[in-house]
């Protein structure tokens, strides 16, 4: 492990995640690993929604944020979500920093114009704070918010398309999406699946042609290729246990590694 890796948790899989995945993390930081991770919150999200009565809203498996929704994304990630993993970090070791893509204009973006409310488009990836924070020797833990260029408007981010994002402004040595798969599934003549274990920009838009890739791993690989287009070396999509990270940093083969081909553009 040599330049900067960027992990990317969701918030379905946090709960899951073991005292030995941030153990891992610890152990790279102490060996010089700069890292940065970026987190969701969905879940908690939708539990904070129903306790105020507001009732979630999705449009092709995407939030739409309305104001009142905003609020509540907001103290979520920003609070909850984000100071526990600040928590989980420092007890299994690490030294680790909270913000949130709002923080320094880390996350530029413009409301999008599809029917989500007040969801951003990013439109400019600021690396100062997440770069401060690693200089000072922490890794930044960064909520998937945004703000307007004249910082008057907030907006909620998909974390994968946040962690794409900031992998590329970065220029990532990898992206590691950890979720509750092994991986990209491909099904089997016998009906069982097996884990695509390395593929490209032209199969994954076969494999989502084909339906293959299908629900909320369309978002990850497009993100993926997104920050593979900007220069990040390889993405992995990989469970978040200790020995998956280890091994991706470590250059060993593990879940889905997502490389861009040669010569080939998106």
């Amino acid at each position: 492990m040599q330049g900067i890796v960027v992990i990317k948790c969701g918030g379905s899989t946090m709960d899951q995640l073991p005292d030995h995945f941030f153990q891992a993390i610890a152990k790279l930081q102490a060996a010089g690993g700069q890292l940065v991770i970026v987190h969701g919150g969905g879940p908690a999200i939708n539990g904070m929604l129903d306790q105020v009565q507001i009732t979630p809203q999705f449009v092709n498996g995407l939030r739409v944020t309305c104001e009142d929704t905003l609020r509540v994304v907001e103290m979520v990630l920003c609070g909850s979500i984000n100071k526990a993993l600040v928590r989980r970090l420092t007890q299994a070791g690490a030294k680790a920093w909270g913000v949130s893509g709002i923080d320094g204009q880390t996350l530029v973006a413009e409301k999008t114009t599809r029917p989500l409310g007040l969801v951003g488009e990013i439109k400019q990836t600021n690396t100062a704070i997440p770069v401060a924070i690693l200089d000072q020797g922490y890794v930044p833990v960064i909520a998937p918010l945004a703000v307007s260029e004249d910082a008057i408007q907030a907006f909620n981010i998909n974390a994968d398309v946040a962690a794409g994002a900031i992998a590329a402004a970065l220029s990532a040595e990898k992206l590691i999406m950890v979720t509750d798969v092994p991986g990209i599934m491909r099904p089997q003549a016998d009906g069982s699946k097996a884990v695509v274990t390395e593929t490209s920009a032209s199969e994954i838009k076969e494999m989502i042609a084909d339906e293959v890739i299908t629900g909320g791993m369309i978002p990850k690989v497009q993100a993926a290729l997104d920050a593979l287009g900007q220069g990040v070396e390889q993405v992995v999509i990989c469970r978040g246990t200790a020995e998956d990270l280890l091994s991706v940093c470590n250059g060993e083969a593990v879940g889905t590694t997502v490389r861009m081909n040669v010569n080939q553009t998106l």
